[in-house]
């Protein structure tokens, strides 16, 4: 990020070669559609292009640059719930057909997470980060963060071990069948 700043094309090729794909699941993994994900990579390696001397070295370059992904995903979600409010439309699609079955539980289950222990969980969990980069990410004490963590694996945990509800058909008897 040093030579970038400086004016290296070259070192931004590394960065967007060495950082695209984390920063895409990144995006993924907190959208259903993939073509927002892909729209806000873009964007986030757009504002560091706009600003290469505002990166400071106290933090590391992921931290940096997912606290501008987490900035961008803010304002597209500000920008839908806008949009679905006041011209009725939503951003959701609905699960692709070849999603597995666990894939499909588990983001419903995330979802049903408090917003905020569920960034932290995503954030450690599949970001990788660490709890001071977290901390220094979603500007909050370590301890918070390590309690978030906690909170949010046990509900997940707990979202996830309730058995599904069967529905039955009304008016039908019930019967299992064994082959």
């Amino acid at each position: 990020m040093a030579s970038f700043s400086k004016g290296s094309q070259e070192a931004f090729a590394e960065l967007f070669s060495r950082y695209k794909q984390p920063l895409y699941g990144f995006f993924r993994r907190r959208l259903a559609d993939h073509g927002y994900a892909e729209e806000l990579t873009q964007e986030t390696f757009m504002a560091l292009l706009r600003a290469p001397g505002e990166y400071e070295a106290r933090a590391t370059f992921r931290t940096y640059l997912y606290a501008i992904g987490l900035n961008l995903l803010r304002s597209h979600r500000r920008k839908a719930a806008f949009r679905a409010t006041f011209l009725g439309s939503t951003d959701r699609e609905p699960a692709s057909h070849g999603a597995l079955d666990t894939d499909v539980m588990m983001r419903e289950a995330v979802g049903k997470l408090d917003r905020h222990d569920r960034e932290v969980l995503l954030l450690r969990e599949f970001e990788q980060l660490s709890y001071a980069e977290i901390a220094e990410l979603l500007q909050m004490p370590v301890n918070t963060v390590r309690s978030r963590l906690f909170r949010a694996r046990t509900a997940l945990r707990d979202l996830l071990s309730t058995p599904v509800r069967e529905t039955v058909a009304v008016g039908f008897p019930r019967y299992e069948e064994r082959i």
